[in-house]
């Protein structure tokens, strides 16, 4: 949409992802207290996400009033509210309870129960939050059993699916991470699946770190017909490796780029991502190092859940888990465990919260 309001969140996007980067790239004390800021979402962030989403009310105009709106971010929440709808849900983003992700007036939905808890502790009104699984594409969910036996069955190398989260940070830590396998890579234990997503930056970082591994031969897919057309390729077929050892994934775009790691889910035996909303995922999951404090409480609920790892802080820790998956039952314990979750509703959040918006439009006409 061209329009005051899409502007108004580019450019309040571009600003969070570029300190992001910024912290991600200089570490140490400026990182810290950027992890400290993202852990302070209090009654006066929340104040402030209400002006902002103030602005967006526009967007709103010429729907009618008693359409169910199911909000992803708290300010399409906060804007519906405000624009005088009835039946708005909020999708309550990561695992951390604080006033920032919320919305007051509406219901608003949580992924795992100890943030559920968490925010009753803080005030929320009983009748404004549920509990109701994890939000995830449907074709991740529906297709577990199929894709975990699959990946049990593995008698080829480990796909590493690696990709880059929407802020564009982590290019310090993920290009030494890469560099580091290339043992395992050359003794064609592992395969890499790297998304680049939309930034020009991080593909450039991964060509340069190709090369010095001296990984002369890649494929490389910029469309999201490749994608898909590569995801197929593996899924109708018995081999256990594609055509090169590393296929590297860019988009000139943003919505291809965030799609290809839900496309790949299938597919890849790993997913090695930062604890953002990656973490919630049905895949088992290699969890580096985070970007904002916010981050780590997502790495537990996957760790007591059994389908990822606690955060790996260091390169070394991302190591030592890929030998653990290498020489132990770890990854199929992981598999397992997801196929349990997934029959006990665990990810179904998304189809959880249609159903309700549903019962709640029936009840209100």
């Amino acid at each position: 949409i061209d329009s005051p309001e899409a502007d108004l969140i580019e450019s309040t996007d571009q600003a969070y992802s570029k300190m992001s980067r910024l912290t991600s790239q200089m570490g140490g004390l400026i990182e810290k207290l950027w992890g400290s800021f993202t852990l302070s979402g209090d009654a006066n962030a929340l104040r402030l996400s209400g002006l902002t989403a103030l602005q967006l009310c526009p967007l709103f105009t010429d729907l009618p009033k008693d359409t169910p709106i199911i909000a992803s971010h708290c300010w399409v929440a906060l804007a519906a509210v405000a624009a005088g709808f009835t039946n708005v849900i909020n999708l309550v983003i990561d695992n951390h309870a604080q006033w920032f992700v919320v919305t007051p007036g509406c219901l608003n939905l949580v992924q795992g129960p100890s943030n559920y808890q968490q925010l009753l502790k803080l005030g929320v009104p009983p009748e404004n939050i549920q509990l109701a699984g994890h939000w995830i594409p449907r074709e991740l969910v529906v297709n577990v059993p199929e894709d975990c036996q699959r990946r049990m069955d593995r008698t080829g190398p480990i796909k590493l699916l690696i990709p880059v989260g929407g802020a564009g940070a982590q290019r310090k830590f993920i290009c030494q991470f890469v560099r580091s396998l290339q043992p395992l890579l050359e003794e064609g234990k592992i395969q890499l699946l790297l998304n680049a997503g939309d930034h020009a930056h991080m593909k450039e970082a991964f060509e340069q770190v190709l090369q010095d591994m001296n990984v002369k031969e890649y494929d490389t897919i910029a469309t999201t017909e490749g994608v898909l057309e590569f995801r197929d390729k593996l899924l109708a077929t018995t081999a256990t490796t594609t055509t090169k050892p590393v296929t590297l994934f860019s988009f000139a775009e943003y919505f291809p780029a965030v799609a290809t790691t839900d496309i790949l889910g299938r597919v890849a035996d790993v997913l090695c991502c930062k604890p953002s909303e990656l973490a919630f995922y049905p895949i088992p999951k290699l969890l580096i190092r985070r970007v904002g404090d916010h981050e780590q409480y997502s790495a537990w609920r996957a760790a007591e859940l059994g389908d990822g790892t606690l955060e790996a802080r260091e390169v070394q820790d991302c190591l030592d888990y890929l030998q653990l998956f290498l020489n132990s039952d770890a990854l199929e314990q992981m598999n397992r465990s997801i196929i349990k979750n997934q029959k006990q509703g665990v990810y179904n959040g998304c189809q959880r919260a249609v159903q309700v918006a549903l019962e709640r439009a029936a009840a209100s006409s």
